[in-house]
């Protein structure tokens, strides 16, 4: 080993705490692209092996009711691998010891005991009889919910008739990784369930013999899902097709999609500022090694080592420091991805999970935490390199000193010699006082982004379910009922308001763009279910005229005062056109309002609903839901309450582990920029400091100076880290929006004042750790210590 390598040892020995803060800065970065790469492959690995394992479909068609002579001509579309037509119906449960009425979805289960497509994964006992009227397969998560087993009974309301059905099985389905109910906006595994039952028995119960209402298409690779789609619509027209669609509408798979392409965007965003700040530590130390290692780099190159050894030597030491951080990194950053994938694979109800974290996502990872800190430390190292043996071995030139304007400011204000110094030094070096107030910038700037996501979700939950929505429950049914019926609804136990809506699917168009959605049909002047927007106003569809969300007139190029054509899928099945009369900004799904009364005009009819929003007596919910169990046309309820409450929870838990991932970071981000920073003060001004206790200075105002420089530091970069948290709020907002939600930018004062609370903490109990120091400081060695 060459005196230059036990060098390289001894220095990394001596800085190993500076090194160990750098490190775990930089492994934060290692560790968020790991982790953050990792759940996303995980998720999309396991996504793709199940879909393709279970045979997944990649277009759906629903129908009022198909006959099954037409399947020949759909399975003859150009393009079409395999079709598997299905019978679909909603149930409400009877569950023993459950007085809340439930929510079934079923399914027929084909005769042959053979799915071609969407198949489910027996989790145990069997699959349905064919035979059988009673016997039925439920999804693993409801039968857990509500303590299920095999050979358990409940009772389903299947059109009006009410009927015992035995579990033989549970099975989890590749079109149920997110299992939401029709309306709902948070999965309920106990109060919704999936059930296959027999194929005979279902289409006896819901009246669809040799006829189907559901089919599911594979379509060839080279096929063009668009032309699929258009041929599939065109063949079921006529017997009420609502509407066939892709995968990125299929509800379960665009929540994952969502998902995960979030995950890949915080990939994207998040690791390079951990990267920045590392690499900036590291130009700070090593710059001030090399500052005081002059008379040792003059000997060492006067004994015959070359500039490229001496370059080496320093780049070699900010290797070390990126080795640690790697290693913490990958080790951190592994066992983080695994352990969220396993949570993302539960929350999603994947049947089993394939976690790779592929090869090239660590090199990566290591690559750019080792890059980033060679480019930190270059600056230094070539500076030692270019240092002539014989200016190297004399003490550096002292600074020009001028008086400036900021030195008559001083003067004037009469300041204190300690907070003279500390001033002096803040505007001398300019370009370290800035770099230094954006690394401890950043550190605000996480927290100010974790923060924001609280207040963003409380603001939604506002908005959409105490301002929005304010119902107590929404009863579901079938299929439009008379307005009249709302007079039986109001009849029922506890009912204390009752307000009618319908959902009307639909094609909103304007030329080449399109998308389909329901239009909500809703009278002016509702009380229980209104559209709010942002702004808090309620704003109302007026006849004739459609109200818009902001995210679905941009994605059709639409503006108010444009016409739009609207095909709507039931009812008459007519094309209208309709002005937009408004635009709102909301944050759940691509919303269309048009006004109940002008509909029922156009569709020349009397006037329907599909839907009835009821406040309730709470004393009474009991009799309402035994009473719900018996309405023949209810296909479902959703009760307000339950959803908000279970939003709710869900956020709480996101949110705490989210603020306390984001405060780690911003105090290992403080830390280690606060920390090297003082100990660079020190190691620079031990002279001084010296001085002033041999001149009388209590140890408090020297230590004053030390302190003093760290916190104006960590103030001057609390509207940096405002600014840049607030920036990187804005990149969130726009990365998390999808057509199933969006987040809104609320950034209120106790963001910025929490975050400046935590890096100000964090800094102080840096500088303190620094400032132990000057009570080992021998006054004597350090004055004899050349300048």
């Amino acid at each position: 080993m060459q005196a230059l390598d036990k060098k390289l040892f001894r220095d990394f020995r001596r800085l190993w705490v500076q090194a160990v803060a750098i490190a775990l800065v930089l492994s934060c970065g290692v560790a968020l692209l790991l982790t953050s790469f990792g759940m996303y492959q995980a998720l999309d690995d396991t996504r793709a092996a199940y879909y393709e394992r279970n045979r997944f479909g990649d277009v759906w068609l629903d129908t009022r009711r198909a006959p099954e002579t037409l399947l020949p001509e759909l399975r003859a579309i150009e393009g079409v691998y395999a079709i598997e037509p299905r019978v679909v119906g909603a149930a409400i449960l009877d569950i023993e010891g459950r007085s809340e009425s439930a929510v079934g979805q079923i399914l027929s289960w084909p005769e042959d005991d053979d799915p071609l497509l969407n198949v489910p994964l027996l989790r145990s006992g069997a699959y349905p009889a064919p035979t059988s009227t009673r016997d039925v397969m439920v999804n693993e998560p409801f039968a857990e919910a509500n303590g299920f087993e095999i050979g358990s009974v409940f009772h389903a309301n299947l059109n009006g008739q009410r009927r015992e059905l035995r579990i033989v099985g549970t099975a989890l389905s590749p079109e149920y990784i997110y299992t939401i109910s029709p309306g709902g906006m948070m999965p309920d595994n106990e109060g919704f369930g999936i059930i296959w039952m027999p194929e005979r028995a279902v289409a006896a119960a819901f009246d669809m013999e040799g006829a189907f209402n559901n089919l599911s298409v594979r379509i060839t690779q080279d096929a063009s899902e668009e032309e699929v789609i258009d041929e599939l619509d065109r063949l079921a027209e006529p017997y009420g097709g609502l509407g066939a669609y892709g995968r990125a509408q299929q509800i379960s798979d665009s929540f994952v999609t969502s998902e995960i392409a979030q995950l890949r965007g915080m990939a994207m965003v998040v690791p390079p500022i951990f990267f920045a700040i590392a690499a900036f530590l590291v130009s700070m130390v090593m710059g001030r090694i090399v500052a005081l290692e002059r008379s040792e780099i003059g000997l060492l190159k006067a004994i015959g080592y070359s500039d490229l050894e001496i370059c080496l030597h320093y780049l070699l030491l900010a290797g070390f420091i990126a080795v640690v951080g790697i290693a913490i990194g990958w080790g951190a950053g592994t066992w983080l991805a695994r352990g969220m994938a396993v949570q993302y694979a539960e929350f999603f109800d994947f049947p089993y999970l394939l976690f790779r974290v592929p090869g090239w996502v660590y090199a990566i990872s290591g690559l750019a935490a080792l890059v980033t800190t060679m480019l930190g430390a270059a600056r230094a190292a070539l500076a030692a390199a270019r240092l002539a043996p014989a200016i190297a071995m004399q003490p550096p030139a002292p600074p020009r000193f001028k008086r400036s304007v900021i030195d008559v400011a001083m003067a004037r204000l009469r300041l204190s010699q300690p907070t003279v110094m500390i001033l002096r030094s803040f505007f001398r070096w300019p370009g370290r006082s800035a770099m230094t107030c954006l690394g401890l910038g950043f550190a605000v700037a996480s927290v100010v982004a974790a923060s924001f996501v609280n207040d963003a979700l409380e603001n939604i939950v506002d908005v959409a379910f105490y301002q929005s929505n304010r119902q107590d429950a929404m009863l579901l049914f079938t299929e439009n009922v008379p307005e009249t019926t709302i007079a039986e609804v109001r009849r029922l136990p506890g009912v204390l308001q009752a307000e009618p809506q319908q959902y009307l699917p639909a094609i909103l168009r304007n030329g080449p763009l399109e998308k389909s959605l329901a239009v909500e049909a809703r009278r002016p002047g509702t009380d229980l279910s209104r559209v709010i927007g942002a702004d808090g106003e309620v704003s109302t569809a007026e006849p004739g005229g459609m109200l818009l969300s902001e995210r679905l007139a941009s994605q059709l190029h639409l503006g108010i005062g444009d016409t739009v054509e609207v095909e709507f899928l039931s009812g008459r099945r007519e094309t209208h056109e309709m002005v937009v009369t408004g635009l709102v900004e909301q944050y759940f799904g691509l919303g269309a309002y048009a006004d109940l009364d002008y509909l029922n005009q156009v569709f020349r009819q009397s006037p329907q609903m599909s839907v009835v929003n009821v406040t309730l007596d709470d004393n009474e919910l009991d009799a309402l839901h035994a009473r719900l169990k018996d309405i023949p046309r209810l296909s479902g309820l959703i009760m307000m309450n339950d959803t908000r409450r279970s939003f709710q929870d869900t956020i709480r838990e996101n949110v705490v582990v989210m603020n306390t991932v984001y405060i780690v970071i911003a105090v290992l981000i403080t830390v280690g920029v606060a920390y090297n920073g003082a100990r660079i003060q020190l190691s620079e001004r031990a002279r001084e400091l010296a001085s002033l206790r041999i001149l009388g200075f209590s140890r408090g105002e020297v230590s004053y100076v030390l302190v003093g420089e760290t916190m104006l530091l960590a103030l001057v970069a609390q509207p940096i880290g405002w600014l840049i948290g607030a920036g990187i709020a804005q990149a969130m907002v726009g990365a998390f929006s999808s057509d199933i939600y969006s987040m809104p930018l609320i950034l209120n004062p106790d963001i910025f004042s929490r975050a400046s609370l935590v890096v100000l903490a964090a800094a102080l109990a840096s500088a303190l750790i620094v400032r132990r120091r000057l009570d080992n400081l021998n006054l004597v060695s350090v004055m004899k210590t050349r300048e």
